[in-house]
């Protein structure tokens, strides 16, 4: 059978005339797109450009909300209620569903991002306060989730769609959580490194980590980042990796339950 795989970045990150990352270059590799919504990072103007050149790409348009915190570009940890993470959500993909609507797309996924996404990984409560926000305003979208988490634990317990990532830079613990940013080899930087790693993961349909342990997981979509020195060429890495191994790059379509059933 031939296995196929969605090809995510994080993008729309720039603030101003403060550019992040290499949107218009990554635009041309992956197939889904998740566009900050202005609170971690991005504003309207660089939202809307964003969104506009993922329609022209024929990219899948994906929400990116975060805790608002431009300055430590929502990497640091916020305690708020569960009300408050809903009503925070909803208004971020709010947000991007004007956008889209104005460029002529429309939003289809949701993924969080940064120290939200990490805190959600761990506690399911929290996720899931995060996707019923999502699913408030759009009942269909489909929940991007960290494969092997609290995060996927959330999801199949509200029954939505949803689609499993693993990341094509970050090494793995054993629990299925990414090795912290400030530990040795957290970040892979070397793209043939990655690409390897990805199709070995791809074709096990599993998470491999540091330690060797397999753990098996919903590989529906990697991601792949465009704020690094050696990101674009890891992203071209992967694709090509894929490619060469016969794995089918399209935009993924959901699932629901659990991955089981899937």
């Amino acid at each position: 059978m031939t296995r196929a795989v969605d090809l995510n970045a994080d993008m729309g990150e720039s603030f101003g005339p403060w550019v992040m990352g290499q949107d218009a270059e990554l635009l041309r590799v992956i197939t889904s797109a998740n566009i900050a919504c202005g609170l971690h990072a991005g504003d309207w103007d660089v939202m809307a450009q964003t969104m506009r050149d993922a329609v022209a790409n024929g990219t899948g348009i994906g929400a990116h909300p975060g805790f608002p915190d431009l300055q430590g570009f929502g990497r640091r940890a916020m305690t708020l209620s569960h009300d408050s993470l809903r009503n925070l959500v909803r208004y971020q993909l709010g947000a991007a569903q004007a956008m889209a609507r104005a460029s002529g797309g429309k939003v289809r996924h949701l993924k969080l991002h940064g120290m939200m996404a990490n805190m959600a990984s761990a506690d399911m409560a929290m996720a899931r306060a995060c996707y019923q926000g999502a699913l408030d305003v759009d009942p269909d979208i489909i929940v991007m989730v960290l494969s092997a988490t609290a995060q996927q634990e959330a999801v199949e317990d509200l029954g939505c769609r949803w689609a499993g990532e693993i990341f094509a830079d970050r090494a793995y613990n054993d629990d299925a959580t990414l090795v912290d940013r400030s530990l040795p080899g957290a970040v892979i930087h070397d793209p043939e490194l990655a690409g390897q790693r990805m199709v070995s993961m791809v074709q096990a349909g599993a998470i491999l980590t540091e330690s060797g342990k397999r753990i098996e997981a919903a590989v529906d979509t990697i991601c792949l980042h465009g704020d690094g020195k050696t990101a674009l060429e890891i992203a071209r890495s992967v694709r090509a990796a894929l490619e060469t191994a016969g794995v089918k790059l399209k935009t993924f379509e959901g699932r629901q339950g659990q991955i089981s059933k899937a």
